[in-house]
C-alpha cells in the first residue's frame, strides 16, 4: 500500500487542522489494514498519535492528543483522516500516516507502509 498524507501547514494555538492520507493499494483492500498516525519533532524520536482498527469501530490515542484529536477513515474512499483541534504549540511536528496489521499497535515497529509525511506548525 501506498500512503500520501496531507493537510499539513502552519495554524496558531487554539486552531484546528485536519489531516487527510490517501492510500492506493493492490491486491489487497485498504479496509483490511490497520491505520495509524504518528508524529515527529525535530530532535525527537517518532511518537504514536493515533490510530483505527480496518472497520474503524476501534480507536486509539496517545494521552497527549486524548480528548483534541480524533482518527476517522473512510474505507470506500481508501482515505484516513486525522482531526486535530485546540492545537498547542508541542503539537508541532511532522505528521505520518501508517498502515499495519496489529490492531492496537502504538510503535512504529508495528506498521509497515508509510507515507512521506506532512509538517504541522503551531504558533503561540
Amino acid at each position: 500500500v501506498q500512503l500520501q498524507a496531507s493537510g499539513g501547514g502552519l495554524v496558531q494555538a487554539g486552531d484546528s487542522l485536519r489531516l487527510s492520507c490517501a492510500a492506493s493499494t493492490s491486491g489487497r483492500t485498504f479496509s483490511s489494514y490497520h491505520m495509524g498516525w504518528f508524529r515527529q519533532a525535530p530532535g525527537k524520536e517518532r511518537e504514536f498519535v493515533a490510530s483505527i482498527s480496518w472497520n474503524g469501530v476501534s480507536t486509539f490515542y496517545a494521552d497527549s492528543v486524548k480528548g483534541r484529536f480524533a482518527i476517522s477513515r473512510n474505507n470506500a474512499k481508501n482515505m484516513v483522516y486525522l482531526q486535530m483541534n485546540s492545537l498547542k504549540r508541542e503539537d508541532t511536528a511532522v505528521y505520518y500516516c501508517a498502515a499495519g496489521d496489529r490492531v492496537g499497535g502504538r510503535s512504529p515497529g508495528e506498521f509497515d507502509y508509510w507515507g512521506q509525511g506532512t509538517l504541522v506548525t503551531v504558533s503561540s
